[in-house]
């Protein structure tokens, strides 16, 4: 074999696939056909699960520029409806604004540290399987040559030639009624309001910073990122402005604003040193893989799945993509994974593909002009004052509503869920549990009085790590967690000293994720 792993594309799916991979022990290598990294920003931050992901890998200090942990906003939106997070009692919507290409680079960066070898100028030209492995035909700096590998990743976009190779369909629907405009601008100054950071849009009035906007005439967005100009965005529902156009310019985004919000916005090219966005899409696509896996090819991120970018879900989906699926393939290759652990890569994240899905074409029809939407939109805001329904649509958004069937029937109410966040004293001071998880491998954290789970995982020592330490929370909510790689709770006990019921669950939970006892 040339390698363990062979991952098609090199943005961040694909180099996230590659840490996780490199942490468990596996030799992948990644195919990325541009010769170096784009300048181009296909997107703007981070929200959602995603955020507290990287955390626990050790990259959110990286990528935030401070030691302080992440923190949950105060807002959202959904559909360009305002979500008050302030009231609720478990806020999920963490956010990173951090552009993508900052997001490349450090996960290269990372990637680089491990070991893992990236070819640049390297594309992926066909692939052939067998019981044992692919051969991937790659086309190279040069000239043509042949991998082979024991996997095949395809993290290589919407357009995916892995899936494309595979025989995999890409059902779904493509619509051609919306122009979306957007772009780095100046904005002069005055207009800015000192207090919010929103713009005074003269004859129009204040629209509130990083939020959708929508008016019976289109969407607006006013994104005043720190770290550079200001980013505007218009969409429009016009057929007769779809089809071949020559490029955006800052004058086309303007007059499409002052259609937008009926009042003229004084905007003009940015004055400092690029690069900047001046985009213009028509219509978009939402599709779903058939399947994510045809034996020894598996595809991840938009390669799986695309959708409407409202709200930011894209990386945050994709990148959970990678971190559940690295663990499964490396305990594959090295030989102690249970029957069916990597087919549950796709019952796993398929669902949540599905609800990205539904709520970003939920959203996409409460932005929509006309009337009946207006409508809508207002039984929509009286229902958002319940704050269980806020609650409901901000899990769904972030990707916390998820729960993971670990096959247990009278499981503690964490097994499935994402492991909370506790602060533990492991004899040797303070840590988060962050600080623990950024090995990537499954973990034992045992609060109980007699250390009993600790002693029950023994025999996986070679695969899980066990950790006795106490609570700084005066009320945990358990006293042993049994964690994934991937963060998931797949064991829990609330009980000071687990009783031999809870033992023998907890055994039967390691060998059903991490395989016969060593």
């Amino acid at each position: 074999m040339s390698a363990d792993v062979v991952i098609a594309g090199g943005g961040p799916n694909g180099l996230m696939l590659a840490c996780e991979l490199s942490l468990a022990g596996v030799r992948p290598v990644v195919l990325e056909r541009l010769p170096e990294r784009t300048e181009e920003n296909r997107a703007n931050g981070l929200v959602g699960q995603v955020v507290r992901m990287l955390d626990r890998r050790g990259l959110y200090e990286r990528l935030s520029g401070g030691p302080q942990p992440p923190r949950p906003g105060p807002s959202f939106v959904f559909g360009a409806l305002p979500l008050d997070l302030s009231t609720l009692d478990d806020n999920p919507l963490y956010g990173l604004p951090v552009p993508q290409r900052r997001v490349e680079q450090v996960l290269e960066e990372r990637a680089t540290e491990l070991g893992v070898e990236i070819r640049r100028g390297h594309e992926l030209t066909g692939l052939s399987q067998d019981d044992d492995g692919v051969t991937a035909e790659v086309n190279g700096t040069t000239g043509p040559y042949r991998l082979r590998t024991r996997y095949l990743v395809g993290a290589d976009g919407g357009r995916s030639l892995t899936r494309k190779l595979s025989g995999i369909d890409f059902p779904g629907v493509t619509t051609d009624s919306t122009v979306s405009r957007t772009a780095h601008v100046t904005v002069p100054a005055a207009l800015i309001d000192p207090a919010t950071g929103g713009l005074n849009v003269p004859g129009y009035g204040t629209i509130p910073p990083f939020m959708h906007h929508r008016t019976e005439r289109g969407l607006f967005v006013f994104a005043p990122f720190p770290s550079g100009p200001p980013l505007l965005s218009t969409t429009e529902w016009d057929p007769a402005q779809t089809g071949d156009r020559p490029p955006l310019t800052v004058d086309e985004l303007r007059e499409s604003a002052q259609r937008v919000l009926g009042a003229d916005l004084p905007i003009s090219p940015p004055e400092s040193p690029g690069p900047h966005l001046l985009r213009r899409l028509t219509g978009g696509n939402t599709r779903l893989a058939g399947r994510f896996r045809d034996r020894r090819v598996l595809l991840v991120g938009d390669a799986a799945h695309v959708h409407s970018a409202i709200g930011g879900p894209g990386l945050n989906l994709g990148l959970q993509d990678t971190v559940n699926l690295g663990w499964k393939i490396a305990a594959e290759i090295h030989g102690w994974a249970p029957p069916g652990l990597l087919d549950s890569y796709e019952t796993e994240r398929r669902p949540a593909a599905q609800r990205v899905v539904m709520h970003t074409q939920a959203q996409s029809a409460l932005i929509a002009p006309g009337g009946e939407v207006t409508a809508l939109r207002e039984l929509f805001m009286e229902l958002l004052a319940d704050r269980r329904n806020v609650q409901r649509i901000a899990d769904m958004v972030a990707g916390a509503d998820i729960r993971y069937d670990m096959g247990a029937d009278d499981a503690h109410p964490l097994v499935g869920r994402w492991a909370p966040d506790l602060l533990l004293d492991t004899g040797n001071g303070h840590v988060r549990l962050a600080g623990l998880t950024t090995t990537a491998r499954p973990l034992l954290l045992d609060l109980t009085e007699d250390a009993s789970p600790a002693k029950e995982s023994a025999a996986w020592h070679d695969r899980v790590d066990a950790i006795t330490a106490r609570a700084q929370d005066s009320a945990p909510p358990a006293t042993a967690l049994l964690l994934r790689p991937d963060g998931y709770v797949a064991w829990a006990s609330a009980s000071p000293r687990p009783d031999s019921h809870e033992r023998d669950a907890l055994r039967a939970a390691l060998a059903r994720w991490f395989g016969a006892a060593g």
